[in-house]
């Protein structure tokens, strides 16, 4: 097994991506013969509908994930919510599932976010290398 901290997460929802504040994050990665990772988001309550909202659909969720460093880029999980858990004033989600290997469905729903954002040329160039750094 392998852990790592987990930086950001983004809940890719009908081509969109849902920005999830986290307070703290870890993923791990379970090595296992079936390619399993966990990752726990510990976030603030305030996301509780959101979550619950989705934890009863018990479809698979893409989240799209920042490790160990900002500068990395983000990795794509196809995920399940396992658990959802909570303390005196935060909640702590955790998905279980596999990575996917391409990147290329992120940078497309960036792009087109940007682009209905009305973002265009230069301006759109740069937001576009931001968001892909995340």
């Amino acid at each position: 097994m392998k852990t790592f901290k987990l930086i950001s997460l983004q809940v890719v929802e009908d081509e969109k991506l849902v920005d999830i504040e986290l307070v703290d994050g870890l993923i791990i990665n379970q090595e296992d013969d079936r390619s399993f990772w966990l990752l726990e988001a510990y976030i603030r309550k305030s996301y509780d509908d959101y979550f619950q909202d989705l934890a009863k659909k018990d479809k698979d969720l893409l989240v799209q994930v920042v490790i160990t460093k900002k500068e990395n880029n983000p990795a794509t999980f196809q995920t399940k919510i396992a658990s959802i858990k909570h303390t005196d004033n935060h909640m702590s989600i955790l998905f279980e599932g596999k990575l996917k290997r391409t990147n290329n469905d992120y940078a497309e729903i960036v792009l087109k976010n940007l682009i209905e954002q009305g973002l265009e040329g230069e301006e759109l160039v740069n937001e576009f290398k931001k968001k892909i750094k995340r």
